[in-house]
């Protein structure tokens, strides 16, 4: 980026460094980093070499995560931090007091605030497990503001935000850089990390933040999969260095155990002229991720559609994974193709970015969202299984789920406590059970259904209870020697 730094970044289209996980270099003027050593004793230009850890310093070297700035003042030169007033009731990381409830819980899409409200204080807690002290659990939150974040910039010690945007383009200046994030794509802000966010267009914004206290997001394993499919590593975009020189006023805040902290320094904390490292702020354009999906029966479980996971310590278990559900093509055949009934012993909260979503027909809207808990029944509304049931006889032809649709899920192993701010809400709505109302009996102990293809035993009637398939015969009596290997086989 050329010398206008964070102010010229405004008015330029701006360029990113692409890759996963990558050993990155940047900066904003030529010769800033230092080839030879990470801490020189006189740095280029003058500058402060100040590291930024985002894991132990023992960490595996495959685990390990780190970034050397070089900046014109160190961060360390502030004002002493003091607690804000800011209302534990909105944003929390503090659950003991929440509510364990084994409903099914919606909400319609969260109001923007009409008087000037920034990102931090639009942040609102709907639910979480854990506790940032032990880097362990998550919360989960939803943002509404209208207003950016002029001279103030927020630091999370508390972990990584994974930032959802629904309705509003946001600016994220951050150490690093800048990162445009419009509805569509996401963002993660990893510890520690100073960032600010500024609102573009309508001066409106409405998202979703999923924050993990412990780990880091990472691309999922794809297995059997192969090597490629799902969201690509070259897809990923973290900034290019860019800085902010002249001395102003401004306040740092900093998140520390789910409270809020406000200091006051002379300068821009986005004075990083150059860095260098693996811990990076990113972004991810959704519409870019490739999915993967049954072609000839059944509906695959929706982990197929994983973007990114934070893994916890027992294999295949994840702390919290960020699911999509993109446009594509549905093609199964003689199968039930909205998702299926569930009871899951994870926990499942949805947005939605846009549309509608394929297992309901009214009352998921975009901006709101749900929360199913740990083994809390749910599915598809009534209208929507009616309308996939529809006619029996009718060839399911290939449907094509439809680019202006665009759902999400953070699923989690910690079962949470929702915020009684949360179950308070306006927006809660008291209705949702009602959805699965209309879901009427259609068992008829004399109906024949057509058999599915490959299935060509009649079923069979043992003790009243009805099996499929008819019983196999072993040969009896004095004369029946060793079973053949095929009636072995057949049994």
């Amino acid at each position: 980026m050329s010398e206008g730094g964070v102010e010229g970044a405004k008015d330029v289209e701006l360029q990113y460094l692409t890759g996963f996980g990558n050993e990155f270099e940047s900066e904003a003027l030529p010769g800033a980093l230092s080839r030879d050593q990470n801490n020189p004793r006189i740095c280029p230009y003058g500058l402060y070499a100040e590291q930024l850890s985002g894991s132990a310093f023992t960490a595996p070297r495959g685990h390990n995560q780190r970034s050397w700035l070089y900046r014109i003042r160190p961060s360390v030169t502030h004002e002493p931090f003091h607690p804000l007033d800011f209302p534990q009731e909105t944003l929390t990381a503090n659950f003991s007091q929440g509510v364990a409830t084994p409903n099914q819980l919606r909400w319609w899409p969260f109001s923007i605030p009409q008087e000037p409200i920034d990102f931090v204080r639009g942040l609102f807690t709907i639910c979480g497990a854990g506790s940032p002290a032990h880097k362990e659990g998550y919360a989960i939150h939803v943002y509404t503001c209208s207003a950016s974040m002029d001279d103030s910039c927020l630091a999370n010690a508390d972990g990584d935000l994974l930032i959802v945007p629904q309705q509003g383009e946001l600016r994220i200046t951050t150490e690093f850089g800048v990162l445009a994030v419009p509805p569509g794509h996401i963002a993660v802000v990893q510890r520690g990390m100073r960032f600010s966010v500024a609102l573009q267009g309508g001066g409106a914004a409405r998202g979703y933040v999923l924050e993990v206290y412990g780990g880091h997001f990472q691309l999922p394993d794809l297995g059997p999969i192969g090597a490629n499919g799902l969201a690509a590593p070259r897809h990923f975009e973290s900034p290019v260095a860019a800085y902010e020189e002249e001395p102003r006023d401004f306040t740092v805040l900093h998140k520390f155990e789910g409270e809020l902290f406000a200091a006051t320094q002379a300068f821009s904390p986005f004075n990083v002229v150059a860095w260098t490292g693996n811990y990076v702020p990113y972004r991810y354009d959704l519409s870019k991720f490739s999915p993967v999906n049954s072609v000839m029966r059944d509906h695959p479980d929706p982990s197929i559609f994983t973007v990114l996971t934070v893994p916890s310590p027992v294999p295949g278990v994840a702390v919290a994974d960020f699911v999509i559900f993109p446009p594509r093509w549905t093609v199964a055949q003689n199968t039930f193709r909205p998702p299926y009934y569930h009871r899951n012993c994870m926990n499942e909260f949805m947005g939605l970015i846009k549309g509608e979503y394929e297992a309901k027909q009214g009352g998921f809207l975009p901006g709101g969202a749900s929360l199913h808990l740990c083994m809390t029944p749910h599915g598809p509304d009534a209208p929507t299984f009616e309308t996939a049931v529809g006619d029996a006889a009718a060839e399911q032809a290939p449907a094509r789920i439809p680019d202006t649709t665009l759902a999400f899920m953070f699923e989690t192993n910690w079962t949470p406590r929702v915020t009684t701010s949360a179950l308070s809400s306006p927006h809660v709505d008291r209705s949702y059970y009602k959805c699965w109302a209309g879901l009427r009996s259609h068992f008829d102990k004399d109906r024949r259904d057509p058999m599915v293809a490959g299935d060509k035993a009649a079923p069979s009637k043992v003790g009243g209870i009805k099996h499929g398939g008819a019983p196999k015969t072993v040969p009896q009596g004095p004369t029946a020697g060793p079973l053949s290997a095929q009636a072995a086989q057949a049994l």
